[in-house]
């Protein structure tokens, strides 16, 4: 009798932990059509290709992306009357030093698409 209690505590204890390591390998599923896709790409103003270590931030927020080797990122954020992003070089050591940008994001969609060009420093 008191091996099945043991066992029904320990099963009980495995589903649980189970379900915990799913959440946080894929996260909770997002609240369609209260959040906002983010997505863009980075590109140098001089050359015109990609710029791979730039942080995409929802500025006031801690929500941020770092681009790709092709400059893309994506993110979600929530919709919010005004939402500025920052582009922020901080992988200066390998793509040259780009300026920082902000920008205000205008949407009429629960998806929006964002092409930056930014400047190197000189």
């Amino acid at each position: 009798m008191k091996q099945k209690w043991i066992r029904r505590i320990i099963g009980g204890l495995s589903f649980t932990s189970a379900l915990f390591i799913f959440q946080a390998c894929y996260g909770t599923p997002q609240d369609f059509g209260q959040d906002l896709l983010i997505e863009g790409q980075v590109k140098s103003k001089s050359t015109g290709l990609p710029i791979n270590g730039i942080k995409v931030s929802v500025v006031d927020n801690e929500q941020y992306e770092i681009t790709n080797e092709e400059g893309k990122f994506s993110f979600y954020s929530e919709m919010l009357e005004d939402i500025v992003l920052s582009f922020q070089d901080v992988d200066s050591i390998s793509n040259g030093l780009y300026m920082t940008k902000d920008t205000m994001l205008n949407y009429t969609d629960s998806k929006v698409y964002v092409d930056i060009v930014l400047e190197e420093m000189k």
